[in-house]
């Protein structure tokens, strides 16, 4: 990917049409088949796409619009875990699953879903995946010995998946694990775990660690201090973080620890509506300079813009995008 410094991407996750949302609701109630729903999931990635492009971001995902939330999408496809269909009854829902032994190594297919989004776009491209500690939050253990010991296997199986996708042409993927933020004291074993799940993946890896956005709420508070020293060890490229709700304070951190990775700031608020001026934009990534050399740093918003009506989501990346120029002109690019 050839990309401009400060370049400007999404976290994953577009804003979920009203429409898209009643028809998975319908598929889950049997009213619609399969064959449908997938077309109506082309449909909606195209359009997300395409408002990704004209928005001007260096580079696109597919909207995650195919994923009910982050977890199933996911889960229905890991071998070994048992899914009981019958408790979801909205698509947002999360499904009951549990593990009643060893998972298997199996393909996820994955892939894809990438293919369709290096179809539809010449820009750069980038797909979110939700890491093994996240996973093991919302699978009911009934066969390991520790949530690491699950974590682990899920890691296993799924490294084989991201090396699929880089044969698919994925060069940038990001690993989600909001979860670390719920669950601190597990941060030394969710890097070891993350470590197995990217070794060997030729591609820029960047974790995404923010304190969660269920409705359009965050699930935790505090100060990612909790990271440190152990983030250090991750085998990536990129730290992506939320700074918009919460201020750029934690930016003291890269300073105070010597950070070597590239960071994906969060400056864009997603759980406000109001949407923020270009020059509001462009004194968060003044500030977010001050922490971490231009030269490392990626524009995009504080986590994924899901839950936010689509003209809000639209008009936040047009003044992420202007605010990025902004400071561009200013360093002289």
């Amino acid at each position: 990917m050839k990309l401009p410094i400060l370049p400007t991407t999404m976290v994953g996750s577009y804003s979920m049409p009203g429409w898209l949302e009643r028809l998975k609701t319908e598929y889950f109630a049997r009213r619609i088949s399969r064959a449908d729903l997938d077309e109506i999931h082309d449909t909606a990635v195209k359009a997300a796409i395409k408002d990704q492009e004209i928005a001007g971001l260096d580079v696109v995902t597919d909207g995650e619009l195919r994923r009910d939330n982050m977890i199933d999408y996911f889960v229905e496809k890991l071998p070994g875990v048992q899914v009981d269909r019958s408790s979801k009854k909205f698509y947002y829902d999360f499904y009951d699953s549990e593990v009643l032994g060893k998972i298997p190594m199996a393909a996820l297919g994955l892939a894809e879903d990438f293919k369709f989004l290096l179809a539809n776009t010449e820009r750069g491209a980038k797909i979110s995946i939700t890491g093994p500690h996240s996973l093991t939050k919302r699978i009911r253990n009934k066969h390991y010995p520790s949530d690491e010991a699950l974590a682990t296997d899920i890691a296993r199986v799924m490294n084989m998946e991201l090396k699929e996708l880089v044969k698919a042409g994925a060069k940038f993927i990001q690993i989600d694990e909001p979860y670390y933020s719920g669950f601190p004291e597990d941060i030394t074993w969710g890097v070891k775990v993350l470590n197995m799940l990217v070794e060997g993946v030729q591609a820029k890896i960047a974790v995404h660690i923010c304190y969660g956005n269920r409705y359009g709420k965050p699930s935790w508070e505090g100060s990612y201090r909790y990271l440190f020293p152990a983030i250090l060890d991750a085998k990536v490229q990129q730290l992506s973080l939320e700074f918009a709700r919460r201020g750029g304070e934690d930016l003291d951190l890269f300073r105070e620890f010597k950070v070597p990775f590239e960071l994906g700031a969060g400056v864009i608020d997603v759980k406000d509506q109001t949407v923020e001026t270009a020059d509001i934009v462009a004194e968060r990534i003044r500030k977010t300079i001050k922490a971490v050399p231009a030269e490392k740093l990626f524009i995009l918003p504080d986590c994924g813009l899901f839950h936010l009506p689509r003209d809000v989501a639209f008009a936040k990346l047009c003044v992420m995008v202007e605010g990025a120029r902004i400071v561009r002109k200013e360093l002289g690019q």
